[in-house]
């Protein structure tokens, strides 16, 4: 079952590999809830650098970012250097399952993922060939064809918008990020339904 803007999110507190839980929702903040692949994945770390790069500029926009991959909180570790923002581990999908979000073989056979994907393959080879990152698993928990999805969540627990991804690199980018912000109720407003 798919969420859509409107739809409540189950209050929970989410244990990211490193550092303290993160509530979901965020009662001072919106929440960017990002469901990504695999740990390692060459596709997801090219979107993670574009969060990197923009992230004071996403906080100052009153988002806090938290990252779900497949992957065990072990494997996911090791990917986790530099990065800004809570990384969690569902290899269950648990998450995934509640959110509607799926896997299917589009996730990189459809034709405007592969450059992306020959980019991200380029970029993580090199990296790992200096030792800045590690390689993923051959056989990664979850699978390789993994789709991701986006959702902006208020502190009310109300999803502001949703975006389920046609490929492996359909997702939001920072600036339509933003833009949602900008459009979304203010912590003490309830979203429009």
């Amino acid at each position: 079952m798919r969420l859509a803007p409107g739809s409540d999110v189950t209050a929970r507190e989410l244990t990211p590999v490193i550092g303290p839980q993160v509530p979901v929702p965020d009662p001072g903040r919106l929440v960017h809830l990002q469901f990504r692949r695999f740990a390692g994945c060459p596709i997801c770390n090219l979107h993670l650098r574009s969060i990197v790069r923009r992230h004071e500029e996403i906080e100052a926009a009153g988002i806090g970012e938290v990252v779900v991959f497949h992957s065990s909180a072990e494997e996911l570790r090791e990917h986790v250097d530099g990065l800004p923002f809570p990384m969690v581990g569902d290899p269950a999908k648990r998450l995934y399952a509640e959110f509607g979000v799926e896997s299917a073989r589009r996730a990189l056979f459809d034709p405007r993922v592969w450059w992306t994907l020959v980019r991200g393959v380029a970029r993580g080879t090199w990296d790992i060939l200096r030792r800045r990152e590690r390689a993923p698993k051959l056989l990664p928990d979850g699978g390789r064809f993994g789709l991701p999805a986006d959702f902006l969540i208020g502190p009310d627990g109300r999803v502001v918008a949703a975006k389920y991804g046609e490929h492996a690199y359909d997702q939001w980018t920072v600036d339509e990020l933003l833009a949602l912000a900008a459009q979304a109720p203010s912590p003490g407003r309830k979203a429009a339904r």
